[in-house]
């Protein structure tokens, strides 16, 4: 496996996003490469050539990703409240922005149901599109994740023109950028992202760097400013346990989704993998982010200049 190779985590990661564009990508190039699960798209599950996965909603009874569909639709639940949270501490330090990133956060679930909820058959263009925007939409938020850690350094005003626009700007060009070579990875519409060589590499370092690399860069970085501020300027210990919590919560996330995926899928006959229990805890490690923020800001000020 080489760097930007998707070929093995499509196979030993049931539900891996990324895949739904290697698949469109394999199946207008190769067809013959499709074996096994993936050989039929009207009964694949998510991945190319995935040695476990969940069957498309309907074959033989399968109910499609059910566990991560609840577990997603829950959070939109619980990220609804904490947009609805954050909006009634009207002067908070980066109020705004972090409801921007609650908001892609919310999106991202609604996607996640769609793209790897084994509802939307393999293959067609509704899902590689869905696929494109989704992976889009991840490489923007954690750019607004990161964003929020330098609008809390007050370089800039928050809640100003000068903090929005350039934030605003920023995060359009992630998007827009990484649903671009994700929708060129599938359909090689200029051959500068696809496809493969050799085709079974599944190789796509662009989108690798975009929605595997630049989500743990842009995490780290985060969480060392944030731990920054409130250790070194604020001098508070509460909050700080909450960032670390968060971490911790996110990286067990990505170890179940890694590591524990497929032992769950096979153990469960292909009716659940662990997309949901890393749903569940990445959910909480946002609810966490939202605690540590409430806890570095200033409660005082809502009661005095906002009584109502």
């Amino acid at each position: 496996m080489h760097f930007g190779d998707f070929s093995t985590l499509c196979s030993q990661v049931p539900s891996y996003t990324w895949c739904n564009l290697f698949y469109r990508q394999v199946l207008d190039s190769d067809r013959s490469l499709l074996t096994g699960l993936s050989a039929n798209p009207a009964m694949a599950p998510v991945g190319v050539n995935p040695e476990c996965g969940i069957p498309l909603v309907q074959t033989d009874g399968s109910l499609g990703n059910v566990a991560n569909i609840i577990a997603c639709g829950l959070s939109v639940f619980v990220v609804v409240g904490l947009i609805v949270f954050s909006t009634r501490r009207k002067a908070a330090v980066g109020r705004s922005e972090l409801r921007i990133f609650f908001g892609l956060y919310l999106l991202t679930l609604v996607f996640q149901i769609l793209t790897t909820g084994s509802v939307l058959e393999q293959g067609s263009k509704g899902l590689v599109i869905l696929t494109a925007i989704h992976a889009g939409l991840v490489a923007t938020l954690f750019w607004t994740l990161l964003g929020n850690a330098i609008v809390a350094t007050q370089v800039v005003e928050d809640g100003t023109l000068s903090s929005l626009i350039p934030f605003g700007i920023i995060s359009l060009f992630f998007f827009v950028a990484t649903t671009y070579i994700s929708l060129d990875t599938a359909f090689s519409l200029s051959k500068a992202f696809g496809p493969s060589n050799p085709q079974q590499a599944l190789n796509g370092i662009p989108l690798f760097v975009l929605t595997s690399i630049w989500p743990g860069v842009a995490a780290l970085v985060y969480f060392g400013i944030m731990l920054y501020i409130v250790v070194g300027v604020l001098n508070e210990v509460r909050p700080v346990w909450y960032y670390v919590i968060s971490a911790i919560l996110f990286v067990l996330s990505q170890l179940d989704y890694f590591l524990l995926n497929k032992v769950i899928c096979r153990g469960s006959s292909m009716k659940v993998d662990g997309s949901f229990i890393a749903t569940i805890l990445e959910t909480a490690a946002v609810v966490c982010l939202y605690l540590a923020w409430r806890g570095i800001t200033e409660e005082d000020w809502d009661v005095e200049y906002y009584p109502s």
